[in-house]
């Protein structure tokens, strides 16, 4: 089961857990008081860059007949659209920037180039999958309501397509997400009317519609005898984006170390595990400059989930502090490379397409899904909270975890 204590997961003391809290609320107080012309610098020129990027891209395909140009323009107007998307609209209709005051730049104003209206994105996206961010049963984004990807799940005959789901959802993530808030696990359940989704399904068709005649209608209309290479260069773009943030997102959220939780969990959370959950729920990947950027920044997950209204641009600035403060209470910052982050990733996702009884792991102890009860085979054995009496260094969870591996290599040998 996923994991139900997190003082007792992550093995520290409550006093710990409080600590840690007040050392992440001062991180989030120095951005905040030192937020101001080059951040708002930042944020404008990467509006100017984009908007710049898009348009040139479509003069260019006004010439797609030929393929140099349509290869070209299209390339412009896919990396457009990803930027757009991720650096953008996501972090935009998070707040990120309202304290800039600029009516044009603000969480409440922002309409991004999806299928996904904005108004729905920030109640299922900021609200419900940042609130509840991993509890199996409240945050929605667990899985998306087709895919299984926790033992906590059960498994039911229709997940043995979990692979196509996955691939059909890489494929077209942009009409996945607009689709996302007809919440379809609550209504297999009856937990949603078949009415209130119609209403919802009203304002996603207002929104598919301009989508569709802008990329699908408008532009190639004016390209003229090239409108059907414009077309298809539309939909190429369109493409390259929804591979390209599928791969963000479920990198940050469901390889090895981002953990799931239960709502006895949740019941009595205040905000410092809070904190704790979203550390230990969330996953980074490695990223240059240009990958952050990318990725809307969100190569950094972790602090993302810690500060979601904090300015994007600063995070890799904030996550040297938070790795600093995973060290000092020897608990792991889960990171790794792109294609190492989507390979256990993957594999989760192909490994739970078949029922329990034919894995190897237990619910417990599992790669992808972990409670605190996957350390009963060496608790007792040594002090695990707070500091080690005897060298005088804490004891937290990544030592545990090193415990445990030990003890699974002296049970084999």
């Amino acid at each position: 089961m996923a994991i139900t204590d997190i003082d007792r997961y992550a093995h520290l003391t409550e006093a710990d857990v409080e600590t840690l809290g007040a050392e992440l609320d001062a991180i989030r107080r120095d951005i905040e008081e030192s937020r101001g012309v080059p951040d708002a610098k930042y944020i404008r020129r990467t509006i100017a860059f984009q908007r710049g990027l898009a348009a040139s891209g479509r003069v260019v395909l006004m010439f797609s007949n030929r393929k140099p140009a349509w290869i070209l323009g299209t390339a412009m107007l896919g990396v457009a659209k990803i930027v757009e998307n991720m650096e953008l609209g996501h972090n935009v209709m998070h707040g990120q920037w309202d304290w800039m005051n600029d009516p044009e730049i603000h969480s409440s104003s922002w309409e991004w180039d999806t299928t996904c209206p904005s108004v729905q994105w920030k109640h299922s996206h900021n609200f419900v999958h940042h609130k509840y961010t991993n509890i199996v049963g409240m945050d929605d984004d667990v899985g998306y309501g087709i895919l299984r990807v926790t033992r906590d799940q059960p498994w039911e005959w229709w997940n043995v397509g979990n692979p196509v789901y996955n691939l059909l959802l890489a494929t077209f993530f942009e009409w996945g997400v607009a689709l996302h808030h007809l919440e379809a696990e609550k209504l297999r359940k009856g937990q949603k009317s078949y009415r209130a989704a119609l209403k919802d399904l009203r304002v996603i068709g207002r929104k598919v519609g301009k989508q569709a005649a802008k990329d699908y209608l408008i532009f190639p209309a004016l390209a003229g005898p090239n409108w059907l290479s414009t077309l298809t260069a539309n939909a190429t773009s369109n493409f390259i984006r929804n591979y390209w943030a599928y791969a963000v997102i479920f990198c940050g959220h469901f390889p090895d170390g981002a953990e799931k939780f239960t709502v006895e969990e949740y019941e009595e959370e205040d905000q410092p595990r809070w904190y704790l959950r979203q550390m230990l729920g969330s996953a980074n990947f490695r990223a240059g400059p240009l990958m952050r950027f990318m990725s809307g920044n969100l190569s950094h997950q972790i602090e993302h989930h810690l500060f979601p209204d904090l300015p994007s641009n600063r995070y890799e600035e904030i996550g040297v502090r938070v790795r600093e403060l995973c060290d000092k209470y020897d608990l792991p910052y889960t990171t790794g490379s792109l294609l190492h982050q989507y390979g256990l990733t993957f594999r989760t996702i192909a490994k739970l397409s078949v029922p329990n009884a034919m894995l190897k792991a237990s619910a417990d102890d599992a790669p992808e899904t972990a409670s605190e009860l996957r350390f009963n085979i060496i608790e007792g054995t040594k002090t695990h909270f707070g500091v080690d009496p005897a060298t005088g260094r804490r004891r937290g969870l990544r030592s545990a975890l090193r415990e445990l591996r030990s003890s699974r290599v002296a049970a084999h040998a």
